[in-house]
């Protein structure tokens, strides 16, 4: 994966991406360079990725430069469904660089995720705006608020769910293109992640399947694990299944307590999250099945 942003490239204004995903056959790549090109943009990179060499689904990341971009967005994408898209059996997604997405972080009681979220996005490290934190408890609206971020608490006991969801969706809905869970400690029904309208991304221990339920880092230390790791996933209506965006290890051995393997995992967790909320917002990755490419 690149280090650079689109915006170290050239600038954000009026740099567009465009995603796509087809069923892969000849001249797909001629297709979207001639269109481009014909609109007077200058392309700046290009990657793509078909998954079997004949018959397979191609993909692709486009980053342009077109002057008055804004301006042009709608028309261009108008232009792009009917003159390639169409034709080609496209799914495609067309941005702006300059655009930051809305994105809505969800916590509980752990800070680790939430707080590097909010740090690197002050860093300018994340592209991104940060609407709100909505969290399940009051406990971490002081750590919150140096960020001036409106802190939002929305108790969500099993018993409440449904009231609690529904309050969730109605600050949600609409007013954010990203939900990322950092560290949200309940299980969203299928009903919440239909409704909600955007994208979520969740956090969680690589031990899956193993060590599930409470105290996962004890049960791993009486098992001698050699590897913690964490996972970034979107998710889906299977608990903890949705596509992987990213994921990462640290070897740990006998010497590491309990408590060195929470503090290894969180450190962890918060480089993986971190990594899959930056590719997200800057429309690396695209869905295939139940697996992701990240271009």
């Amino acid at each position: 994966m690149v280090e650079h942003t689109d915006a170290d490239i050239h600038g954000p204004r009026d740099i567009g991406r465009l995603l796509l995903r087809c069923a892969d056959r000849p001249g797909l790549i001629a297709a979207v360079s001639g269109f481009l090109t014909q609109t007077g943009a200058n392309i700046i990179s290009l990657d793509q990725h078909s998954t079997e060499p004949v018959g397979g689904t191609f993909m692709q990341r486009t980053i342009f430069h077109l002057p008055g971009l804004p301006a042009a967005r709608d028309g261009l994408e108008r232009d792009f469904a009917a003159q390639v898209a169409d034709p080609f059996g496209m799914d495609f997604r067309l941005t702006e660089a300059a655009k930051p997405k809305r994105v809505a972080i969800m916590a509980s009681r752990e800070d680790h995720c939430l707080l590097d979220l909010l740090w690197r996005n002050r860093r300018g490290e994340l592209d991104m705006s940060v609407v709100m934190v909505i969290a399940n408890h009051p406990d971490l609206a002081d750590a919150v608020r140096p960020f001036g971020v409106p802190f939002i608490h929305v108790p969500a006991r099993t018993e409440i769910r449904d009231e609690a969801e529904q309050r969730q969706l109605d600050l949600l809905r609409g007013n954010v293109d990203l939900v990322v869970l950092a560290r949200y400690m309940q299980i969203l029904t299928p009903s919440f992640i239909e409704q909600v309208g955007c994208p979520l991304i969740n956090i969680h221990h690589s031990f899956l399947p193993a060590f599930i339920g409470a105290s996962p880092y004890r049960r791993a230390k009486e098992r001698g694990v050699k590897l913690v790791g964490a996972t970034a996933h979107y998710v889906t209506d299977d608990l903890d299944e949705g596509p992987i965006i990213e994921q990462d290890v640290v070897r740990v051995d006998h010497r590491h307590s309990v408590d060195d393997l929470v503090r290894l995992g969180a450190d962890v967790e918060r480089a993986v999250l971190s990594r899959a909320v930056l590719w997200h917002c800057e429309d690396r990755v695209i869905r295939h099945g139940n697996q992701t490419i990240c271009l």
